[in-house]
């Protein structure tokens, strides 16, 4: 069995939340939001349907996420952030575009895999630019690990998928290695490393800033 470290791989940020966002938390949540639990849940109960469920981890403020759920109807979408402005604010999203096949959960997205999905059941992981901790002492805080990728292979059924995504090249790297590393998985780039964007991926507005300054973005995918 798989142990995962306990280090964080994010810091909870005390940024200003606004007050819509709030009511989104305080009144939406509970509407549209799993509670954290140390137990397994059934995704097909949730939702309602035995459709392929995709998790995305840290979904920031949630745009690119809804975007990819309405233009998905096929697909069940669970999102899993720490930051409570994003988590708000994706919740308006969810209620103004009435989005069904949404739902949220504002948690450690660590434990929430490890304790709550069940093995064999997710047709894919999304982590798109997670927090790169660019600082070689602070590497050890990178979400992806090789064991955090054990533990979601373990969840993923047979020809599921992990999608990642930076703008730091160490870190693409850095993830890139880990992959290729992990015999479970499949790279599906024909050169081996990096894939181009598949355009399932919403382009973000802080990723368009970042390719206007001349930044690269790496995305990868591979397969079980």
């Amino acid at each position: 069995m798989t142990t995962l470290r306990q280090v964080k791989s994010f810091v909870r940020r005390s940024g200003k939340i606004t007050p819509g966002q709030q009511r989104a938390l305080d009144n939406l949540l509970p509407e549209y939001g799993i509670s954290y639990a140390c137990s397994l849940v059934d995704l097909n109960v949730i939702f309602g349907r035995n459709n392929p469920k995709i998790i995305e981890i840290g979904f920031g403020m949630g745009k690119s996420t809804s975007q990819m759920a309405l233009n998905n109807p096929e697909f069940d979408y669970l999102g899993i952030e720490v930051h409570p402005p994003g988590v708000g604010s994706l919740l308006m999203e969810i209620r103004e575009h009435r989005i069904s096949n949404l739902k949220v959960i504002n948690y450690d997205a660590v434990k929430v895999i490890k304790d709550m999905i069940m093995d064999n059941t997710i047709h894919g992981f999304h982590i798109f630019f997670p927090d790169p901790w660019h600082k070689k002492r602070h590497n050890k805080r990178r979400i992806i690990q090789k064991e955090f990728i054990d533990v979601l292979c373990s969840k993923l059924k047979p020809a599921g998928y992990i999608h990642l995504a930076t703008d730091w090249e160490d870190y693409a790297i850095w993830m890139l290695d880990i992959l290729k590393t992990n015999p479970q998985l499949k790279n599906t780039s024909k050169t081996g490393d990096f894939v181009p964007r598949p355009l399932q991926r919403p382009e973000t507005k802080f990723e368009q800033r970042g390719l206007n300054l001349g930044h690269g973005v790496w995305d990868l995918i591979f397969t079980k």
